[in-house]
């Protein structure tokens, strides 16, 4: 291999690492679980000395619900799609929360940014799409996020298109 042919040596036009955005940080989460639990009890010890003592564990089994749930919510978050263009290829890597890798490539010449757009909503989807091979991508993104997103990749895309910037001798 000669070291013109390197893809590897080949300047990166357009990197981006998207990962699901949630609103509610760890410490936020303590304080819910926290103020959640502190109401759960109080209000199981008053059924309680009203003799109706079940009615405390199911109070508890909702707060223990809730927690698995959230606790699922951010396993979820581990999940992200890092996209990358180079004048040669566009390469798209998604890792799920289970750590499953699945990456696609293609030659950003071919490739056409698709977006399904809702009027009221903005952009609702975004495909890749090239050589009747459809990948979507940003699916976790809120429509004005996947429009940032979109302006920056087609931009990138169209930077691929021009070709590598020469310089003067």
């Amino acid at each position: 291999m000669n070291p013109g042919n390197d893809s590897s040596a080949e300047p990166t036009i357009f990197s981006a690492v998207l990962r699901p955005h949630r609103s509610l940080g760890p410490t936020g989460f303590l304080v819910l679980m926290s103020s959640l639990g502190a109401v759960s009890f109080a209000g199981g010890m008053v059924f309680i000395l009203m003799g109706a003592w079940p009615i405390f564990g199911f109070l508890g089994l909702d707060v223990l619900l809730l927690y698995f749930a959230f606790r699922a919510n951010y396993r979820q978050a581990t999940a992200y799609e890092q996209v990358t263009v180079s004048c040669s290829a566009l390469t798209v890597r998604k890792v799920s929360a289970r750590g499953q890798v699945s990456e696609w490539s293609a030659n950003p010449l071919w490739v056409r940014l698709q977006q399904e757009v809702h009027e009221e909503f903005g952009i609702e989807r975004l495909f890749l799409s090239s050589r009747g091979q459809r990948l979507s991508v940003a699916a976790f993104l809120g429509p004005k996020e996947k429009r940032k997103f979109a302006l920056a990749l087609g931009q990138a895309l169209g930077e691929a298109a021009r070709g590598p910037a020469r310089s003067p001798i």
